[in-house]
């Protein structure tokens, strides 16, 4: 997890990719954080993604660095305690701007079920789950 967590933090930006009905949706996110032994990313809850996320909470993050790409297939799951917000918002301030652990759209999802699969031209997938 840990790796997985390191990879999207030094990708900057990685793809999160839900459904909505029979519609694939896709956007640029750019949290990744470790609290308390989980990975979780971070939303907002006025958000669409956060509507789709509740009606379906599978979903794919793919990113790409340095040749080397990474998958992701998981379940997220809502941790709606300040302490998992507040560890979030610490961890990314300019967020801050946005987002307040104590505000009512905050959102920190961690996942669950994951199946992470680093990929590349040169060398043979490497699976991780948590």
């Amino acid at each position: 997890m840990e790796k997985v967590c390191e990879f999207l933090k030094s990708a900057g930006t990685y793809y999160l990719a839900t459904v909505e009905g029979d519609q694939p949706r896709v956007r640029p996110f750019g949290t990744a954080h470790i609290f308390e032994g989980r990975l979780y990313i971070q939303t907002g809850k006025s958000k669409p993604v956060s509507r789709q996320i509740a009606a379906n909470p599978k979903c794919e993050i793919c990113a790409f660095k340095d040749g080397v790409w990474l998958r992701v297939a998981a379940e997220l799951a809502e941790d709606d305690r300040v302490e998992a917000k507040k560890s979030m918002l610490d961890d990314y301030p300019s967020l801050r701007g946005m987002y307040d652990e104590h505000d009512d759209n905050t959102q920190v999802l961690y996942l669950k079920n994951a199946a992470a699969t680093f990929s590349s031209f040169t060398a043979a997938p490497e699976v991780h789950r948590f």
